[in-house]
């Protein structure tokens, strides 16, 4: 099950708020290809937000392959298989710069080594391979239909 959390505090739009959350959980293995995601209404509602800032969001995951609308079918994750090639290296870079880059201010802060920073960046790259083994060998729940 997707939760979504907005924070009016965090300084990021609402929108690009719920693009990262839905970009993580993919990435997280928490949402799999072809797996549906709330409708916009549903979503807005139980954010609280407005139904535009979930549709912009939406447009947008869908602008870069990430989900796809099926008119009155709903929103679906895409095939993962479409979601790699469709990313250039150069913009898979852009998007992870500024992420890199907090990283890198805040080790900095705490007086971190950069063999450190290494080591913790390494482990949590492994922690997500296990999360994406351990849920690929976990067998579909399965589908009933009424």
């Amino acid at each position: 099950m997707l939760s979504l959390r907005i924070s009016a505090s965090s300084g990021i739009s609402v929108y690009l708020q719920l693009e990262q959350q839905i970009k993580q959980a993919i990435a997280s293995g928490l949402l799999r290809s072809g797996d549906p995601l709330p409708s916009t209404r549903r979503t807005a509602a139980d954010l609280r937000i407005n139904p535009n800032t979930v549709a912009r969001a939406f447009q947008n995951l869908e602008r870069e392959g990430i989900i796809r609308t099926v008119p009155g079918g709903g929103t679906f994750v895409a095939s993962l298989a479409s979601l790699t090639p469709g990313l250039l290296k150069a913009e898979k870079l852009r998007r992870v710069r500024p992420i890199a880059e907090q990283l890198a201010v805040e080790a900095s802060q705490l007086q971190l080594t950069p063999t450190d920073l290494h080591k913790l960046l390494d482990a949590a790259l492994n922690d997500l391979a296990k999360s994406r083994r351990t849920r690929s060998s976990d067998p579909a729940p399965e589908q009933t239909r009424n």
